[in-house]
């Protein structure tokens, strides 16, 4: 075999132009584009949460304690290892306004600060000043910033009174950018800043109530950070110690925007899948148009090899311009959108060309490009000479020869490993690619049955010539059924996925969980005033149900002597987790295992534990769990199970003490309230005049909240998938301009046989609807399936089947087969008969 033969035959071939490659293109650099561009606003975003961490945590490292100061121990070690150490205090409380006799309210997310903040970055406000003089306030009032969401929300300016708690503050300006604000996570409440030291007569931080304290070091620059991270851990080892530093400053957010672009970058392998698809029968209709030019070569003496390396080099050549189309669009996409992008962020991005998603995008589409090109590529070694000469491509084995096929399966073994290895979720990386898989199967297995069906009703039909023949055409082997279907099929098969999940999350949390929820879940109720909370419940008629509990938090730190975390990795263990004390077991929850204690128990600490979350760990009746609450460590028997339901919006714990197990403990009680929505402006009112001190969240706010960044992750998502629609559509039109020559032969032969072009016409439409229909209802199934497994082992929800979406899925299968089958029917009805037959065997 000669090797330069071969290339000097494929450089021949290509001055040819690309005719007959702009569908492999298109779908090779749409789906690499796509891949890119992901790749490229995940590394912006992460670049520049790498470039602002300091800024991000608030210093070079964050110790971060729940319900609690640290001790003077704590505070001797931080200030012996940093320069400065500033200390923040993060809550939730409500923000009162008093104007002209009537009193608004609005929920704000509060961080208290010291005098050293910020360490690192400024604080911008408007208008401009200095954050001290903003805290100075005036009038013998100290200073508040707020957010602009809740200076618009209450109607307020700078010079404006507003209450937090007991503490009257004067609003000096609005807060446009603070340096932790990415920090924070997620808040139900716009931000507001204040002085630590001013909120000392509000009454807003007395013990038991909800807050977290964040000390913020600035390190030398000698410093170890991780020798540090492991002092501070063992050193003061189960007392509930968080530590951030700069190598993970955006913590949640930074692992967050990872997850979510690998999530797209595996959709966008799922439309790299799609235009595989189209690769595949545009190497099919290109070979099978060469077949002269092959019969030629073999009449002359070319081996197979070289043949098939020929045009192995052809495609080759094909596939990086393909890519470097796509690697283009991949780079200048973001570049020109990155001031869009960047407004809208509330992060940091650093837009710049990153190499690694331009590798892996490359890889993927490389990977993906000779997946599909390899069997068909392949299949021109088992046709003979004689065959070409008689237009017979599609003849001989069914099947490439073996060393192909292992080839094949080599090449998808190394795009799976990649997409693990880039991606970093291995679980969600094969459970796309078996999805993608099994939905190819299906819509393979669909389009054999949609032929067998149209074989099978088009021959008892009678007097209906139209359908007789589309029927006929659809059945027909060695069509263009299995394209359509497969091409179009895969990426509706997405869409609707995508379309069923979007909207059973919705319902789930615009729809369902409101019907069950309480109108106001209140924090902060200090103990000697639950009574007083309960009496002004008690007396309304329009509140249909009150729950109360007592709150505190609490480490698991050992099971059974031995370290928690040594145990199980679960999240019950990671952090701090809410515990409460009954003398009763909770209303509502059934005790699955072991028995309730009694009443007057005065024995050893018992806890009652969630079934669920007890099978997950190991855990059952007997044994002891060691929690720590508030620097004391409670040792305690699981005396029994309970079924817990976490998802009803009531309140619900993991673990229950009884009473006497955490008697002397700083707590505080929580409620939630379930009322007529007219009732609610009056209860709030009357709550938070008497307690002033007690938070209240709406849960409509907050489901609403919920809503908000749902529609943002749904968005994202949708872009994803409607790129893997563009390209089965791309992949569509592929082959019905690769049906054309059938489709003219076709047309001859009818014309020659009587049938006007009307009744020609007829028939291409009613193929092209049907097949677009046929892969319409396959992809409906498809998604349907797949959305019922998320809904059901993802988020833990009841499933339905959003009907607009499905029919829309259907009738826009059916439209866009239709529009591209007709764009490809006018051709064949112009020819002449005579010209066309003269040409045929």
């Amino acid at each position: 075999m000669s090797a330069g033969l071969a290339a000097r035959l494929a450089r021949r071939e290509l001055r040819g132009g690309l005719r007959g490659f702009r569908i492999f293109l298109a779908c090779l650099a749409l789906g690499v584009a796509a891949i890119a561009a992901v790749g490229m606003v995940r590394s912006a975003i992460q670049a520049g949460l790498e470039r602002e961490s300091a800024a991000i945590l608030g210093g070079d490292a964050e110790i971060e304690l729940t319900y609690r100061y640290a001790d003077p121990t704590e505070l001797e070690w931080m200030q012996g290892v940093a320069t400065t150490v500033s200390e923040t205090v993060d809550f939730r409380s409500m923000a009162v306004v008093e104007r002209d006799g009537d009193t608004e309210r609005a929920l704000t997310q509060i961080r208290a600060v010291d005098g050293a903040y910020p360490l690192v970055g400024e604080v911008r406000l408007e208008p401009e000043m200095p954050i001290e003089a903003a805290f100075a306030g005036t009038d013998g009032l100290p200073g508040i910033v707020v957010e602009r969401a809740l200076a618009d929300r209450l109607a307020l300016s700078p010079g404006d009174r507003l209450r937090l708690g007991t503490q009257d503050f004067v609003l000096m300006a609005v807060l446009t950018r603070y340096p932790d604000s990415a920090a924070g996570g997620f808040g139900l409440g716009p931000r507001s800043l204040v002085l630590a030291e001013d909120l000392s007569g509000s009454g807003l931080l007395a013990e038991g109530t909800l807050f977290s304290t964040a000390y913020r070091l600035d390190l030398p620059p000698e410093a170890d950070l991780q020798a540090l991270e492991d002092e501070a851990e063992s050193r003061f080892e189960g007392s509930g110690l968080r530590w951030r530093d700069v190598r993970r400053g955006a913590g949640g957010t930074e692992r967050f925007i990872d997850r979510l672009g690998s999530f797209l970058v595996l959709i966008g392998l799922s439309g790299l899948a799609v235009g595989g698809v189209g690769i595949s029968a545009a190497v099919r209709a290109y070979l099978a148009g060469k077949t002269a030019t092959i019969a030629t070569l073999r009449t002359l003496g070319a081996t197979r090899a070289t043949i098939f390396l020929t045009y192995f080099l052809q495609i080759g050549a094909l596939t990086l311009l393909g890519l470097a189309i796509g690697l283009a669009l991949g780079i200048a996409v973001p570049l020109v959108l990155a001031p869009l992008i960047t407004a809208r962020l509330p992060i940091p991005a650093e837009f710049a060309i990153y190499p690694r998603p331009l590798i892996e995008a490359a890889l993927y589409g490389a990977l993906v490009a000779m997946i599909f090109t390899l069997w068909p590529l392949a299949r021109t070694e088992n046709v003979r000479a004689a065959t070409l000469f008689r237009d017979a491509m599609g003849a001989g084995r069914a099947l490439p020869r073996r060393r192909y096929m292992g080839a094949i399966l080599a090449l998808l073994a190394v795009l799976l490993g990649a997409a693990v290895l880039f991606s970093g979720t291995w679980r969600l990386t094969l459970s796309t690619a078996g999805g993608i898989g099994g939905a190819l199967l299906l819509l393979t297995l669909a389009a054999l049955g949609v032929q067998a069906l149209a074989r099978r009703f088009g021959r008892g039909l009678r007097g209906r010539p139209g359908l007789r023949l589309a029927l006929g055409a659809i059945g027909k082997r060695g069509g263009e059924t299995g394209s359509v279907v497969l091409s179009l099929g895969l990426g509706l098969s997405v869409l609707a996925a995508v379309g069923q999940i979007d909207g059973n999350l919705r319902r789930a949390i615009q729809n369902d969980l409101p019907e069950v929820a309480p109108a106001y879940f209140f924090v902060d109720i200090q103990p000697d005033q639950i009574e007083g909370f309960r009496a002004r419940l008690d007396d309304d008629p329009q509140v249909s149900r009150v729950d109360s509990a007592p709150m505190l938090r609490g480490i698991v730190s050992e099971i059974n002597g031995r370290a928690a975390r040594e145990v199980a990795d679960h999240w019950v263990l990671h952090g701090d987790r809410g515990l409460t004390y009954s003398a009763t077991p909770p209303d509502g929850e059934e005790i699955v295992a072991g028995e309730w204690w009694a009443e007057d128990y005065a024995g050893p600490p018992l806890v009652s534990f969630a079934e669920e979350e007890a099978l997950e760990i190991g855990l059952g009746i007997g044994d002891e769990i060691t929690v720590n609450v508030l620097g004391r460590d409670v040792t305690a028997t699981i005396a029994n199970l309970r079924r817990v339901d976490f998802g009803s919006a009531a309140i619900a714990f993991v673990m229950s003490m009884n009473p006497g197990a955490l008697a002397g403990a700083p707590h505080s009680w929580i409620s939630t309230v379930y009322a007529e929505e007219e009732a609610e402006a009056a209860i709030l009112r009357d709550l938070a005049d008497a307690y002033p001190n007690i938070t209240a969240i709406r849960v409509r706010d907050a489901i609403d909240q919920v809503t908000r960044v749902v529609d943002g992750i749904a968005a994202a998502t949708r872009y994803g998938a409607a790129a893997t629609l563009l390209t089965g559509f791309l992949v569509l039109i592929g082959a019905a301009a690769a049906g054309e020559r059938s489709r003219t032969y076709e047309a001859a032969i009818l014309k020659t046989l009587g049938a006007s072009r009307r009744r020609i016409l007829s028939s291409f439409a009613l193929r092209a609807a049907l097949l677009g229909a046929a892969a319409g209802l396959v992809a409906l199934g498809a998604g349907v399936l797949g959305g019922w497994a998320a809904a059901r082992f993802v988020m833990e929800t009841d499933f339905s089947v959003i009907w607009s979406s499905a029919v829309g899925i259907v009738l826009g299968g059916a439209l866009a087969s239709l529009l591209a089958g007709l764009g490809f029917a006018w051709r064949p009805l112009k020819v002449r008969p005579a010209q066309v037959l003269r040409a045929q065997d």
